[in-house]
């Protein structure tokens, strides 16, 4: 092993550091060049998609008169209130309710009660539903579709939906079918979306 002493230390690590006798550093362009302005904003921007342009600093008017010439230029223009608080067409339950009926109809004449069977049943009934309710037009609702098969043993059943809503504009639909071996519920909620 060999001891270092003060001067073999400063000569290690000037031994790792790159001699630079001979390069020249190139140095960063100034942000008040014309030529290098862009050229700086696209280094900052690289990940960016908008292409950096110079802009001439205006030198005849003054910064101020530009500003009132915008302001002016926006108040002369009017927008349209770009939201609306009450739907065009007022969900209509009953004509709904109608459709709903005849589908259920339609559907499960002649369907028997099958515990695997009906839960593709029920995805399909709630797609032929939604396409149906959807063709009344009403614009801004949502609507969620429930299904329920029901075997008919014996027993009662209730059967209860909680949501919060306005009462001025949302609304639902009850659709049953029943059959000798099970009863068929469709449910429709209409919920506008302001």
């Amino acid at each position: 092993m060999k001891k270092r002493g003060r001067g073999q230390k400063a000569a290690a690590t000037q031994a790792l550091q790159p001699q630079s006798v001979g390069l020249k550093k190139d140095r960063k362009p100034s942000m008040f060049e014309k030529e290098s302005y862009a050229q700086i904003l696209k280094e900052r921007l690289r990940e960016s998609i908008h292409d950096v342009q110079y802009v001439e600093p205006p030198l005849d008017d003054s910064i101020a008169d530009i500003g009132k010439e915008w302001k002016s230029a926006l108040s002369k223009l009017k927008f349209a209130n770009s939201y609306r608080m009450e739907p065009l067409k007022k969900f209509q339950a009953h004509t709904v309710e109608t459709k709903v009926q005849q589908i259920l109809k339609e559907s499960l004449k002649d369907v028997k009660y099958d515990d695997r069977g009906l839960s593709h049943l029920s995805l399909q009934l709630a797609d032929q539903i939604l396409l149906a309710v959807k063709e009344f037009g009403y614009q801004r609702y949502k609507f969620i579709i429930k299904i329920l098969f029901i075997q008919k043993t014996g027993q009662a059943i209730n059967v209860a939906s909680r949501w919060i809503w306005d009462v001025a504009w949302d609304s639902w639909v009850e659709a049953k079918h029943e059959t000798e071996s099970y009863v068929a519920l469709a449910l429709v909620f209409a919920v506008y979306c302001e």
